[in-house]
């Protein structure tokens, strides 16, 4: 449904304009880069975690008994929304492999701790889309209106600081000359091509679906690694307190 019916494009364009500025200007929080890791980006991490599964999934389930209903139906009951869903992981763990990978070799070689220019490339390709995915949803969501808008652009832009982390973590100073810039720009896009084009619903959901699948991996990926040395209980106070948020 066009969020023009709703909280209006614009205020949705404004919401752009800050999850674009995430990622200019998450690099000055020096606060962040610590170890152990920083209870702001544990705590960010928890309350993306917890918009995907208390009101994403939920919405996902329905989406999915209508789908087996409409004629984009393809491989039986409770299929296509999950297998998206799992794709979105699955893809977003791969990218999160090729980058350690590149780093490991450059560093066998005595190279700058980085991936390649062409990991590099792979990964801002692939996050401007997540992106640019993002931007479009402020305006097409499966829950229109001004508090489902304000939920999700919330939950975007705290898992868009985790994000940005990683991505300088794998990419250093080519990250910060290039790669943040790109990835502000596809929010925007994102956004405009919503002003221009919306799809059936369905569609939108299983965009979701693909969304809920990356925002998990991209979370937990930054968490779970032992050298990090993430605080549980700031990941638990983010995601119960976002949950609380949630269901009020």
């Amino acid at each position: 449904m066009n969020e023009a019916a709703g909280a209006g494009p614009w205020l949705a364009g404004g919401l752009a304009l800050a999850l674009a500025a995430v990622h200019l200007f998450a690099g000055r929080l020096r606060f962040l880069s610590v170890t152990p890791r920083s209870v702001w980006l544990s705590m960010s991490g928890g309350a993306s975690v917890a918009y995907v599964f208390v009101h994403l999934l939920p919405e996902l389930a329905a989406a999915q008994e209508s789908l087996e209903r409409s004629d984009l139906a393809f491989l039986g009951p409770s299929a296509e929304i999950y297998l998206v869903a799992l794709a979105g992981l699955a893809i977003f763990y791969g990218l999160e492999r090729a980058a350690e990978t590149s780093r490991r070799e450059r560093r066998d070689q005595g190279e700058e701790d980085a991936a390649s220019p062409g990991v590099f490339w792979l990964h801002t390709v692939s996050f401007a889309l997540y992106n640019l995915l993002i931007g479009y949803l402020l305006l097409h969501r499966e829950d229109p209106g001004l508090r489902s808008l304000l939920l999700f652009a919330l939950a975007m832009g705290l898992h868009f600081l985790v994000n940005d982390y990683g991505l300088r973590h794998h990419h250093r100073r080519l990250y910060d000359r290039v790669g943040r810039w790109v990835l502000a720009v596809a929010v925007l896009l994102g956004w405009a091509v919503g002003l221009r084009l919306e799809i059936r619903e369905l569609h939108v959901a299983l965009l979701f679906a693909f969304l809920a699948g990356g925002v998990v991996l991209n979370v937990l990926k930054e968490e779970l690694p032992a050298e990090r040395e993430s605080r549980f209980w700031a990941f638990a106070v983010g995601a119960g307190g976002y949950a609380v948020l949630l269901l009020i």
